[in-house]
């Protein structure tokens, strides 16, 4: 089912929920809605779902306007963080809720109900648990029934709102391995909120980086992660460090002396500038051609090290990553640095 969210705006009371937002899911898709608590990013799941209703714009499923329809109308399957499942109900009921609230023209008979409920139980990898209750299992085995009621109305669209968010580290990262694999296996469209960056890059074919009710940047991780396209994704993404420069004849200056870049990188107006590079894009250069600096710190980082390289004529301070067995220079030694994939956005 393709999904269209068109000029979407939320207000409560008089603040702002969302500011005109839009965005396209193509069928089959999984996407991540990624940013800080307060970003809109929830309010827009529930204005698709149907469990809120915009100010102003339009949602639409394979073309046809939804906005004014119900939940049951839109045929929507949703995850909540905290499962929301009936405590006294079995696991079997559970995922069979949705199928016997239907109205009597449209509910499946109790023996295809059961046959559903089988399927669903081998499908979320919990064969043989129908009979049991939620307190009987794992935050984990919770989270996939609550997937399973979800997918038992076959719905047109999957919404799960920060569906992890609950678990400990090690069983979301199981999880969400799961969760994509399962995803490929059935083909659902599908929206997940998240404000795990890593969660949100690992899991998703696109992710939509949301910040103050607007979208910053909607594309694959590889483009999010190494392409970040305003300075909120480059700070909220992974880390970078922020090196103040001025701009002249679109050349970056640093304590007079030009800083060299990419060809490709975009050149903000002439003027104050801050110029933005990840501590992966940071290459130490053994030839002395590029940045000048002084090696601030210098610690172990995993099977890597660590660097803070104060630069020539400045304050500025720029994180590096050396190999463990590769050369570095101690502490209080010189280098010079070279920037690859960094970002140059006007102050």
């Amino acid at each position: 089912m393709h999904l269209d969210i068109r000029q979407i705006a939320k207000d409560f009371g008089d603040t702002a929920a969302l500011h005109g937002v839009d965005l396209s899911v193509a069928s089959g898709e999984l996407v991540a809605l990624l940013g800080p608590s307060g970003s809109g990013k929830t309010t827009l799941l529930r204005i698709i779902a149907g469990l809120d209703f915009p100010t102003r714009g339009q949602v639409l499923f394979g073309g046809t306007d939804a906005s004014l329809k119900s939940v049951q109308e839109r045929n929507v399957g949703f995850v909540f963080q905290h499962y929301a499942l009936f405590r006294h109900m079995t696991v079997a009921d559970n995922i069979a809720f949705g199928l016997r609230a239907r109205p009597r023209a449209r509910r499946p008979s109790e023996a295809d109900i059961g046959r559903r409920v089988e399927t669903l139980l081998e499908l979320v990898q919990l064969g043989g648990y129908g009979k049991r209750y939620p307190a009987q299992l794992s935050g984990g085995q919770r989270q996939r029934i609550a997937l399973a009621r979800a997918l038992a109305i076959e719905p047109q669209v999957l919404l799960l709102d920060e569906p992890f968010g609950a678990l400990d580290a090690k069983v979301r990262k199981e999880l969400r391995r799961w969760l994509r694999d399962l995803h490929d296996r059935t083909g659902h469209t599908t929206l997940f909120v998240t404000h795990d960056q890593e969660e949100a890059l690992d899991l998703a074919d696109r992710v939509v980086v949301m910040s103050n009710g607007r979208i910053e940047q909607v594309g694959v991780p590889e483009d999010i992660y190494d392409r970040p396209a305003t300075p909120f994704v480059f700070d909220f993404i992974g880390e970078a460090s922020r090196i103040p420069v001025q701009v002249k004849a679109g050349v970056p200056h640093l304590g007079g002396r030009a800083v060299p870049l990419p060809a490709d990188v975009k050149r903000p107006a002439d003027g104050p500038a801050i110029l933005y590079v990840r501590p992966e894009h940071v290459t130490l250069a053994a030839d002395g051609h590029g940045l000048g600096g002084t090696v601030a710190s210098l610690h172990r980082s995993g099977s890597s090290r660590r660097l803070s390289i104060r630069l020539d004529g400045t304050d500025a301070l720029v994180e590096a990553i050396a190999p463990y067995d590769g050369e570095a220079p101690p502490v209080g030694g010189r280098t010079a640095l070279r920037f690859h994939s960094p970002g140059l956005f006007a102050a």
